[in-house]
């Protein structure tokens, strides 16, 4: 299923990142329904950072959290110019944040494994970090059976 599909907005950046908190406050701002939204987000993907590192392996993040001023989940993908250490194993170079309402569960689980599915195929990690520009990640998000090798 398209992400697009079960979430209300997907925003996409090439962004020049010195740190995880750097990329997490981007995130946040992409991720946000109003500027007020953007420090609870921000506080919520930071919580979920010191719990543990949400890198999944092959350079992908996938920090999560809660917002009260969300109604529908939204998801952020960045990919940074130069990776930096989520703490994993290996740096990142491709986060894809995502902000769920505080009274999602299953839905939030069902996200996560759907975005961990989806970055598991190396042709569509690689088309991301070969995407020109933002408005190339976008179509990649929106149509990554496009580029999946089956």
């Amino acid at each position: 299923m398209p992400l697009t599909d079960l979430m209300a907005a997907v925003s996409t950046q090439v962004l020049a990142a010195a740190d995880r908190d750097t990329t997490l406050l981007a995130a946040s701002r992409l991720l946000a329904c109003r500027e007020a939204g953007a420090d609870s987000i921000f506080q919520s993907l930071r919580e979920r950072e010191h719990v543990g590192s949400t890198a999944i392996g092959h350079g992908i993040a996938i920090p999560h959290g809660r917002s009260p001023t969300l109604t529908q989940p939204r998801g952020a993908l960045l990919r940074l110019q130069q990776p930096v250490d989520f703490g994993g194993d290996e740096p990142v170079d491709l986060v894809f944040a995502m902000a769920v309402p505080e009274h999602y569960t299953h839905q939030h689980l069902m996200l996560l494994s759907e975005l961990a599915e989806m970055f598991s195929d190396a042709d569509v990690r690689n088309a991301l970090r070969d995407a020109p520009d933002a408005e190339a990640l976008q179509h990649i998000i929106n149509h990554p059976q496009q580029v999946r090798s089956g």
